[in-house]
């Protein structure tokens, strides 16, 4: 069998936690931040956990874990 490939676009916008669960960036934070007001920016600073059936398809994508 041959080996899988883990998508690019999963290694570079996913972590994978000691506990399996999978952190990602917070969406709408790159630009046009002046639509947006300060409580929203102010909440999604940082890294949020994915919900666990988004979790499923991610860990399927990645199928080595991610390093």
């Amino acid at each position: 069998m041959p080996k899988l490939k883990t998508k690019s676009g999963v290694k570079k916008r996913f972590k994978i936690t000691a506990t399996g669960k999978v952190k990602h960036g917070v969406a709408g934070k790159r630009h046009r931040l002046t639509h947006h007001n300060a409580k929203y920016i102010r909440q999604n600073r940082g890294t949020t956990v994915l919900s666990e059936a988004d979790t499923k398809t991610v860990k399927k994508w990645a199928p080595y874990g991610l390093d």
